[in-house]
Protein backbone atom coordinates (compact mmCIF):
# COMPACT_ATOMS: atom_id res chain seq x y z
CA UNK A 1 0.00 0.00 0.00
CA UNK A 2 1.44 3.03 -1.17
CA UNK A 3 2.21 5.62 2.38
CA UNK A 4 -0.11 8.43 1.97
CA UNK A 5 1.81 12.19 2.25
CA UNK A 6 0.77 15.60 4.13
CA UNK A 7 0.10 16.82 0.73
CA UNK A 8 -2.17 13.73 0.11
CA UNK A 9 -3.91 14.01 2.56
CA UNK A 10 -4.54 17.49 2.45
CA UNK A 11 -5.95 16.89 -1.29
CA UNK A 12 -8.36 14.12 0.64
CA UNK A 13 -9.55 16.54 2.82
CA UNK A 14 -8.85 14.42 5.92
CA UNK A 15 -7.64 17.68 7.66
CA UNK A 16 -10.16 19.74 10.11
CA UNK A 17 -12.12 20.81 7.11
CA UNK A 18 -15.95 20.17 8.95
CA UNK A 19 -18.05 21.98 6.48
CA UNK A 20 -17.12 21.36 3.49
CA UNK A 21 -19.46 19.93 1.03
CA UNK A 22 -18.57 18.78 -2.62
CA UNK A 23 -19.34 20.98 -5.71
CA UNK A 24 -20.79 20.85 -9.22
CA UNK A 25 -16.91 20.18 -10.24
CA UNK A 26 -16.10 16.89 -7.72
CA UNK A 27 -20.01 15.56 -8.81
CA UNK A 28 -18.81 16.07 -12.44
CA UNK A 29 -15.46 14.52 -12.11
CA UNK A 30 -16.55 11.66 -10.45
CA UNK A 31 -18.95 10.95 -12.65
CA UNK A 32 -16.68 10.75 -15.41
CA UNK A 33 -14.54 8.78 -13.08
CA UNK A 34 -16.91 6.50 -13.46
CA UNK A 35 -18.31 6.66 -16.56
CA UNK A 36 -15.30 6.92 -19.32
CA UNK A 37 -14.07 3.53 -20.61
CA UNK A 38 -10.37 4.43 -19.52
CA UNK A 39 -9.55 0.76 -20.49
CA UNK A 40 -10.74 0.98 -23.65
CA UNK A 41 -9.55 4.56 -24.71
CA UNK A 42 -5.74 3.65 -23.59
CA UNK A 43 -5.65 0.69 -25.85
CA UNK A 44 -6.40 2.74 -28.58
CA UNK A 45 -3.82 5.27 -27.92
CA UNK A 46 -1.36 2.82 -26.68
CA UNK A 47 0.01 1.37 -29.93
CA UNK A 48 1.23 5.40 -30.71
CA UNK A 49 2.20 5.83 -27.25
CA UNK A 50 6.17 6.10 -25.90
CA UNK A 51 7.42 3.08 -24.19
CA UNK A 52 9.28 2.73 -21.53
CA UNK A 53 13.04 2.42 -22.37
CA UNK A 54 16.46 3.56 -20.86
CA UNK A 55 15.53 7.26 -20.95
CA UNK A 56 13.21 8.99 -18.82
CA UNK A 57 9.94 7.03 -18.25
CA UNK A 58 7.10 8.22 -19.48
CA UNK A 59 4.13 9.61 -17.61
CA UNK A 60 1.28 7.13 -17.60
CA UNK A 61 -0.87 7.03 -20.07
CA UNK A 62 -4.41 7.20 -18.23
CA UNK A 63 -2.98 10.18 -16.33
CA UNK A 64 -2.12 11.72 -19.23
CA UNK A 65 -5.60 11.21 -20.81
CA UNK A 66 -7.40 12.50 -18.09
CA UNK A 67 -5.25 15.53 -18.10
CA UNK A 68 -6.48 15.86 -21.74
CA UNK A 69 -10.17 15.14 -21.09
CA UNK A 70 -9.69 18.23 -18.20
CA UNK A 71 -8.27 20.45 -20.93
CA UNK A 72 -11.95 19.75 -22.83
CA UNK A 73 -13.90 19.91 -20.07
CA UNK A 74 -12.88 23.22 -19.21
CA UNK A 75 -11.53 24.50 -21.97
CA UNK A 76 -8.23 25.38 -21.06
CA UNK A 77 -4.65 25.84 -22.61
CA UNK A 78 -1.69 23.40 -22.12
CA UNK A 79 -0.23 26.39 -19.28
CA UNK A 80 -3.44 26.81 -17.92
CA UNK A 81 -4.18 23.28 -17.23
CA UNK A 82 -1.15 22.77 -15.65
CA UNK A 83 -1.87 26.12 -13.31
CA UNK A 84 -5.39 24.55 -13.30
CA UNK A 85 -3.66 20.98 -11.85
CA UNK A 86 -1.61 23.38 -9.08
CA UNK A 87 -4.55 24.76 -7.72
CA UNK A 88 -7.44 22.92 -7.85
CA UNK A 89 -7.16 19.25 -5.47
CA UNK A 90 -10.21 18.25 -7.11
CA UNK A 91 -8.60 17.86 -9.97
CA UNK A 92 -5.26 16.48 -8.70
CA UNK A 93 -6.72 13.69 -7.18
CA UNK A 94 -8.88 13.09 -10.53
CA UNK A 95 -5.80 12.66 -12.19
CA UNK A 96 -4.21 11.20 -9.00
CA UNK A 97 -1.48 13.44 -8.84
CA UNK A 98 0.40 13.79 -5.40
CA UNK A 99 2.17 16.60 -4.76
CA UNK A 100 4.17 15.22 -2.21
CA UNK A 101 6.01 12.87 -4.33
CA UNK A 102 5.59 14.38 -7.40
CA UNK A 103 5.02 17.50 -9.78
CA UNK A 104 2.31 18.28 -12.32
CA UNK A 105 3.15 17.69 -16.07
CA UNK A 106 4.39 20.79 -17.50
CA UNK A 107 2.40 22.46 -20.03
CA UNK A 108 5.19 21.19 -23.02
CA UNK A 109 4.24 17.58 -21.97
CA UNK A 110 0.69 18.36 -22.27
CA UNK A 111 1.71 19.76 -25.39
CA UNK A 112 3.22 16.82 -26.94
CA UNK A 113 0.77 14.19 -25.91
CA UNK A 114 -2.06 17.01 -27.74
CA UNK A 115 0.38 16.53 -31.40
CA UNK A 116 0.74 12.52 -30.85
CA UNK A 117 -2.97 12.23 -30.76
CA UNK A 118 -3.11 14.92 -33.96
CA UNK A 119 -0.46 13.39 -35.82
CA UNK A 120 -2.10 9.63 -35.35
CA UNK A 121 -5.66 10.63 -35.83
CA UNK A 122 -6.44 9.15 -32.51
CA UNK A 123 -9.05 11.97 -32.00
CA UNK A 124 -11.36 9.87 -34.72
CA UNK A 125 -10.10 6.83 -33.50
CA UNK A 126 -11.49 8.04 -29.57
CA UNK A 127 -14.76 9.06 -30.99
CA UNK A 128 -15.39 5.56 -32.95
CA UNK A 129 -14.07 3.56 -29.84
CA UNK A 130 -16.66 5.95 -27.35
CA UNK A 131 -19.45 4.73 -30.09
CA UNK A 132 -18.60 1.01 -29.92
CA UNK A 133 -18.76 1.28 -25.87
CA UNK A 134 -21.78 2.83 -26.05
CA UNK A 135 -23.54 0.49 -28.13
CA UNK A 136 -21.92 -2.30 -26.00
CA UNK A 137 -23.70 -0.81 -23.29
CA UNK A 138 -27.39 -1.14 -24.77
CA UNK A 139 -27.20 2.59 -26.79
CA UNK A 140 -27.75 1.40 -30.09
CA UNK A 141 -27.74 3.43 -33.85
CA UNK A 142 -31.30 3.34 -35.02
CA UNK A 143 -32.36 4.06 -38.64
CA UNK A 144 -32.85 7.88 -38.72
CA UNK A 145 -30.11 10.39 -38.92
CA UNK A 146 -30.54 14.10 -38.23
CA UNK A 147 -27.70 16.03 -40.05
CA UNK A 148 -26.80 19.75 -39.32
CA UNK A 149 -23.37 21.68 -39.05
CA UNK A 150 -22.25 24.58 -37.45
CA UNK A 151 -19.48 27.38 -37.27
CA UNK A 152 -16.42 27.40 -34.88
CA UNK A 153 -14.86 30.76 -35.35
CA UNK A 154 -11.05 31.56 -35.88
CA UNK A 155 -9.36 34.66 -35.38
CA UNK A 156 -9.28 36.78 -38.47
CA UNK A 157 -6.38 39.50 -37.56
CA UNK A 158 -2.99 39.29 -39.65
CA UNK A 159 -1.41 40.73 -36.24
CA UNK A 160 0.84 37.36 -36.23
CA UNK A 161 4.65 36.39 -37.39
CA UNK A 162 2.95 35.24 -40.73
CA UNK A 163 1.20 38.50 -41.25
CA UNK A 164 -1.23 36.50 -42.89
CA UNK A 165 -4.90 34.83 -41.50
CA UNK A 166 -4.61 30.92 -41.45
CA UNK A 167 -4.68 29.54 -44.50
CA UNK A 168 -7.54 26.33 -43.86
CA UNK A 169 -9.98 28.97 -42.46
CA UNK A 170 -12.23 30.41 -44.69
CA UNK A 171 -15.16 32.74 -44.03
CA UNK A 172 -18.58 32.58 -45.00
CA UNK A 173 -21.86 34.47 -44.72
CA UNK A 174 -24.90 33.18 -42.94
CA UNK A 175 -28.05 35.55 -42.97
CA UNK A 176 -26.10 39.13 -42.87
CA UNK A 177 -23.44 38.52 -40.72
CA UNK A 178 -19.93 37.32 -41.84
CA UNK A 179 -17.89 34.76 -40.40
CA UNK A 180 -14.52 33.37 -40.65
CA UNK A 181 -13.17 29.76 -39.09
CA UNK A 182 -14.19 26.40 -40.07
CA UNK A 183 -17.32 23.78 -39.91
CA UNK A 184 -17.98 21.14 -37.85
CA UNK A 185 -21.04 18.83 -39.71
CA UNK A 186 -21.95 16.08 -37.53
CA UNK A 187 -24.60 13.27 -37.69
CA UNK A 188 -26.79 12.88 -34.78
CA UNK A 189 -29.22 9.55 -34.21
CA UNK A 190 -33.08 10.30 -34.32
CA UNK A 191 -33.99 8.86 -31.13
CA UNK A 192 -30.77 8.46 -29.01
CA UNK A 193 -29.66 12.39 -29.91
CA UNK A 194 -26.04 11.07 -29.84
CA UNK A 195 -23.36 11.90 -32.42
CA UNK A 196 -22.23 9.20 -34.77
CA UNK A 197 -20.09 10.90 -37.56
CA UNK A 198 -18.53 13.93 -38.21
CA UNK A 199 -16.82 15.66 -40.48
CA UNK A 200 -14.70 19.16 -40.00
CA UNK A 201 -14.16 21.72 -43.39
CA UNK A 202 -13.30 24.72 -43.97
CA UNK A 203 -16.28 27.41 -43.06
CA UNK A 204 -16.93 28.22 -46.77
CA UNK A 205 -17.90 24.52 -47.77
CA UNK A 206 -21.74 24.18 -48.14
CA UNK A 207 -23.39 22.18 -45.74
CA UNK A 208 -24.67 19.89 -48.11
CA UNK A 209 -21.35 18.64 -49.51
CA UNK A 210 -20.70 16.54 -46.07
CA UNK A 211 -23.83 14.92 -46.29
CA UNK A 212 -22.94 11.41 -47.44
CA UNK A 213 -20.30 11.12 -45.06
CA UNK A 214 -22.56 12.17 -42.44
CA UNK A 215 -24.85 8.67 -42.77
CA UNK A 216 -23.77 4.88 -41.95
CA UNK A 217 -26.47 3.77 -44.66
CA UNK A 218 -29.15 1.89 -42.95
CA UNK A 219 -31.26 5.29 -42.52
CA UNK A 220 -34.86 4.72 -43.03
CA UNK A 221 -35.46 8.83 -42.41
CA UNK A 222 -32.94 11.56 -42.82
CA UNK A 223 -33.77 15.17 -40.86
CA UNK A 224 -31.83 18.48 -41.59
CA UNK A 225 -33.08 21.89 -42.03
CA UNK A 226 -33.00 24.18 -44.91
CA UNK A 227 -29.86 23.70 -45.96
CA UNK A 228 -30.12 19.92 -47.25
CA UNK A 229 -33.45 20.48 -49.07
CA UNK A 230 -33.86 19.25 -52.34
CA UNK A 231 -31.14 16.10 -51.87
CA UNK A 232 -32.49 13.26 -52.27
CA UNK A 233 -29.68 12.32 -54.86
CA UNK A 234 -27.24 12.58 -52.55
CA UNK A 235 -29.37 11.01 -49.62
CA UNK A 236 -29.58 8.01 -52.20
CA UNK A 237 -26.10 7.87 -53.01
CA UNK A 238 -25.27 6.92 -48.93
CA UNK A 239 -28.98 5.11 -48.11
CA UNK A 240 -30.75 4.51 -51.04
CA UNK A 241 -33.81 3.48 -48.06
CA UNK A 242 -34.25 6.73 -46.66
CA UNK A 243 -36.98 8.73 -47.05
CA UNK A 244 -36.31 12.73 -47.36
CA UNK A 245 -37.67 14.50 -44.29
CA UNK A 246 -35.18 17.25 -44.67
CA UNK A 247 -37.22 20.86 -44.41
CA UNK A 248 -38.48 21.86 -47.86
CA UNK A 249 -38.75 25.88 -48.88
CA UNK A 250 -41.98 27.87 -47.88
CA UNK A 251 -42.04 30.46 -49.93
CA UNK A 252 -42.39 30.60 -53.19
CA UNK A 253 -43.22 33.46 -55.76
CA UNK A 254 -43.90 35.59 -52.76
CA UNK A 255 -46.59 33.08 -51.21
CA UNK A 256 -46.39 31.14 -48.06
CA UNK A 257 -47.17 27.47 -48.65
CA UNK A 258 -48.50 27.04 -44.80
CA UNK A 259 -49.09 23.38 -45.40
CA UNK A 260 -45.38 22.91 -45.78
CA UNK A 261 -44.88 25.43 -43.43
CA UNK A 262 -46.69 23.30 -40.81
CA UNK A 263 -44.74 20.03 -41.88
CA UNK A 264 -41.25 21.86 -41.68
CA UNK A 265 -42.39 22.59 -38.08
CA UNK A 266 -43.45 19.07 -37.21
CA UNK A 267 -40.06 18.04 -38.42
CA UNK A 268 -37.73 20.88 -36.18
CA UNK A 269 -39.59 19.30 -33.27
CA UNK A 270 -37.27 15.96 -33.81
CA UNK A 271 -34.52 17.69 -35.64
CA UNK A 272 -33.85 20.34 -32.60
CA UNK A 273 -32.10 17.09 -30.56
CA UNK A 274 -28.36 17.96 -32.99
CA UNK A 275 -28.42 21.25 -30.83
CA UNK A 276 -28.01 19.48 -28.03
CA UNK A 277 -24.81 18.27 -29.12
CA UNK A 278 -23.71 21.23 -30.06
CA UNK A 279 -24.98 23.32 -26.97
CA UNK A 280 -22.67 20.30 -24.85
CA UNK A 281 -19.54 20.94 -27.25
CA UNK A 282 -19.85 25.03 -27.62
CA UNK A 283 -21.70 26.33 -24.28
CA UNK A 284 -20.47 23.24 -22.01
CA UNK A 285 -16.80 22.53 -22.82
CA UNK A 286 -16.16 26.20 -24.69
CA UNK A 287 -15.55 25.31 -28.45
CA UNK A 288 -16.67 27.80 -30.13
CA UNK A 289 -13.30 29.27 -31.27
CA UNK A 290 -10.36 27.33 -32.63
CA UNK A 291 -7.09 27.61 -30.58
CA UNK A 292 -4.87 26.34 -32.92
CA UNK A 293 -3.84 26.92 -36.52
CA UNK A 294 -5.05 24.58 -39.26
CA UNK A 295 -7.86 22.28 -40.11
CA UNK A 296 -6.24 18.72 -38.99
CA UNK A 297 -4.92 20.05 -34.87
CA UNK A 298 -8.76 21.54 -34.61
CA UNK A 299 -10.41 18.02 -35.97
CA UNK A 300 -9.01 15.80 -32.95
CA UNK A 301 -10.21 19.06 -30.69
CA UNK A 302 -13.78 18.19 -32.08
CA UNK A 303 -13.81 14.53 -32.30
CA UNK A 304 -12.85 14.00 -28.70
CA UNK A 305 -15.09 16.73 -27.49
CA UNK A 306 -17.82 14.92 -29.28
CA UNK A 307 -17.00 11.65 -28.03
CA UNK A 308 -17.04 13.76 -24.34
CA UNK A 309 -20.06 14.86 -25.01
CA UNK A 310 -21.79 11.89 -26.08
CA UNK A 311 -20.67 10.03 -22.43
CA UNK A 312 -22.25 13.45 -21.15
CA UNK A 313 -24.92 12.88 -22.84
CA UNK A 314 -26.48 9.25 -21.80
CA UNK A 315 -24.75 9.76 -18.50
CA UNK A 316 -28.48 8.56 -16.37
CA UNK A 317 -28.33 6.01 -18.74
CA UNK A 318 -25.43 4.87 -18.29
CA UNK A 319 -25.49 5.26 -14.65
CA UNK A 320 -28.79 3.17 -14.44
CA UNK A 321 -26.75 0.51 -16.00
CA UNK A 322 -23.94 0.67 -14.06
CA UNK A 323 -26.19 0.76 -11.22
CA UNK A 324 -28.10 -2.60 -12.37
CA UNK A 325 -24.78 -4.29 -13.02
CA UNK A 326 -23.33 -3.83 -9.32
CA UNK A 327 -26.81 -5.22 -7.74
CA UNK A 328 -26.43 -8.14 -10.07
CA UNK A 329 -22.70 -8.86 -9.07
CA UNK A 330 -23.74 -8.30 -5.13
CA UNK A 331 -26.53 -11.22 -5.47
Amino acid sequence: MKQQTLAMAADAQSGFEQHRKPTRRDEFLKTMEALVPWAALCEEIAPHYPKAGNGRPPIGLERMLRIHFIQHWFNLADLACEEALYDSASLRRFVGIDLGCEPVPDATTMLKFRHLLGDNKLGEALFARVGKELQARGIKVNTGTIVDATIIGAPSSTKNAAKARDPEMHQTRKGQQWYFGMKLHIGVDSQTGLAHSAVVTAANVHDKHPLPDLLHGNEQRVYGDLAYASQKALIASKAPKAKDFTNQRTRRAGEVDEVQRAKNRNKSRLRARVEHVFAVVKRLWGFTKVRYRGLQKNATRAFTALALANIYLCRVHLLGHQRSKEALCTR
